[in-house]
């Protein structure tokens, strides 16, 4: 019994006391420690709870700004898209009168040079380079610089419908992303927290694709805008040009066309004038010629009455030449037969007027088939002019395109 009371083994009852104190203690401080962890959890639970749903709610906000900005620049977009869209629109309208205005160029020429090579035609003295003449090479002239200017007018419509429906494709594939950027974002402002079937993307914070800053992404609109706006700017101003040119050009053609058929209307009536004094002129001649005619057909006739006298004077002084021996006498008689004789032979040899008259008739003959080929010459110039040309020239119409 003794030696059971002094086991060294055995603890002294004030440690007892003070083991169980130790575990009280100890208990209370560790409960302690975990109210306050528990304590600091719930209200760090609660700070992230705030901060978490002011961090979505300024999200929220930043993403619903980010949409209406998406909107804007897309309504933006979608305008000048509209805008440009009817200016190309307009433009085509505008080359197709230009096109037809560059045909209707082509008629007019045509007729020009044809009455130019018409008029090469007349022959003599009305071959020459006159009013007509100088007016339609002006006409000629003028048609080829117009048809030229309209060509390049129309080339420079090409270009600037490629430039709009360039601007306008710029702005399509912006407006084609903005719409898919739009829709994105969408779907992430009807995302909450309570929407089912949502899971975690865990490469989300990757970076991937070309990231451009926001003033890059505005200023890519914005570039847009400002071609598409100057392409606009610029159809406008070759719109206004178009119309000036189409209408200058109709109004100098209408004007050279005109002058032309004054030229024409003046050489006709210059050539028919020329030509009625030419016809006058060969009815004076043919009356002149039938006055010489009848002038030598009486010479003619006092030449013939003139042959009996002067045979019977001629016989006469034939048959007393042979009177004989004395009878040959140089008498009264024989002088004045040898008189008449040399009287008659005189008159004749002065009848001179004959000759003349029948050169004179061949001068008149000469002037009459000249004035018939000049007649036959202006005929030929009024045919060409009045009947080819002119007749030809009354198709022409110049249309205001």
């Amino acid at each position: 019994m003794a030696k059971l009371l002094q086991d060294s083994s055995k603890l002294h009852p004030s440690e007892w006391y003070t083991a169980n104190r130790m575990q009280r203690a100890s208990t209370e401080s560790q409960k302690s420690r975990s109210e306050c962890m528990i304590a600091e959890s719930w209200r760090l639970v609660d700070e992230i709870e705030k901060t978490t749903q002011k961090t979505q709610s300024d999200v929220n906000k930043k993403l619903e700004q980010r949409r209406e900005e998406i909107k804007f620049w897309k309504q933006e977009l979608d305008n000048k898209l509209e805008q440009i869209v009817h200016e190309t629109e307009v433009l085509l309208t505008f080359k197709n009168r230009l096109e037809r205005a560059l045909e209707g160029c082509k008629e007019p020429l045509v007729i020009a040079q044809k009455c130019l090579l018409y008029r090469q035609r007349r022959v003599g003295i009305d071959l020459v380079h006159d009013e007509v003449e100088q007016e339609l090479m002006k006409e000629a002239d003028a048609l080829q610089g117009i048809i030229a200017l309209l060509g390049r007018t129309f080339e420079q419509t090409n270009e600037q419908i490629r430039r709009n429906r360039s601007a306008k494709y710029n702005l399509e594939m912006d407006l084609k992303d903005k719409f898919t950027a739009l829709t994105i974002d969408d779907y992430c402002a009807s995302l909450t927290n309570d929407t089912p079937h949502i899971i975690y993307a865990d490469n989300a914070m990757k970076l991937e694709g070309n990231f451009v800053s926001p003033e890059d992404w505005i200023d890519f609109s914005n570039i847009n805008v400002e071609k598409a706006d100057k392409q606009r700017n610029n159809s406008l101003a070759l719109k206004a040009l178009i119309d000036s040119i189409l209408s200058q050009t109709a109004n100098d053609m209408r004007k050279q066309c005109e002058m032309v058929n004054i030229a024409f209307r003046n050489r006709v009536k210059e050539v028919r004038d020329a030509k009625h004094k030419l016809e006058t002129l060969l009815a004076m001649v043919m009356d002149e010629t039938a006055s010489q005619q009848k002038n030598i057909a009486a010479l003619k006739k006092a030449i013939a009455d003139k042959e009996g006298p002067v045979k019977v004077a001629q016989i006469r002084l034939e048959a007393r030449n042979h009177r004989p021996n004395v009878e040959l006498c140089y008498d009264t008689v024989h002088c004045s037969l040898m008189s008449e004789v040399q009287e008659i032979t005189k008159n004749i040899q002065r009848q001179d007027a004959l000759a003349q008259a029948e050169t004179q008739l061949k001068g008149l003959n000469r002037r009459q088939l000249s004035l018939e080929e000049e007649i036959k010459v202006k005929e030929n110039t009024l045919y060409i002019d009045e009947v080819l040309c002119m007749q030809m020239r009354e198709s022409v119409y110049i249309n205001n395109y």
